[in-house]
This record gives C-alpha cells, sequence and structure tokens, in this order.
C-alpha cells in the first residue's frame, strides 16, 4: 500500500516517468484517494511546465550568501534534532 510519504519521495521520478508500471499504478491510486498527495503531484506538474522554458535568472550575490547561511542554519537545526 503507498501512502503520502511513498508519494512524496517518488513525485519526481513519477513526473519524470522514471517509475514502473506498478509503482505509477499504485501512485495514482493513492493520490486519487488523497486531495493533499493530488494537489503536489498537480502543482508540482504544473510548476515545470510554467518554467520548463525559461531562461535561468540570477541570484544577486547578497541573496545568495543569505539563502546559503539560511540552509546552513537550518541544517545545522535539523542534524540537531536528529541526533
Amino acid at each position: 500500500m503507498t501512502g503520502c510519504r511513498k508519494l512524496l519521495s517518488e513525485v519526481s521520478n513519477y513526473l519524470n516517468g522514471d517509475v514502473d508500471t506498478e509503482v505509477r499504478q499504485e501512485l495514482e491510486a493513492h493520490a486519487a484517494k488523497c486531495p493533499k498527495c493530488w494537489v503536489v503531484i498537480d502543482t508540482t506538474r504544473k510548476t515545470i511546465q510554467i518554467f520548463q522554458g525559461c531562461e535561468p535568472y540570477p541570484i544577486p550575490e547578497g541573496l545568495q550568501k543569505k539563502l546559503q547561511k539560511a540552509l546552513q542554519k537550518h541544517f545545522q537545526e535539523s542534524k540537531g534534532q536528529n541526533s
């Protein structure tokens, strides 16, 4: 039986068509019964379609540094919680 965690871990592979038929059918059956997972799939699919043809937009250096610091802080905090 497929649950939300399985769907979330496979959503990228599912949308890329990189899952076997059995897994695809399990994910689709779960999403048909779970509105939250259906929204994740639908929103991710639409986001990919919107940005697929766009050129990359460079992140300003100051923002990039802030983002890196925030990610490092988040990683360190989550690593401390899992210890």
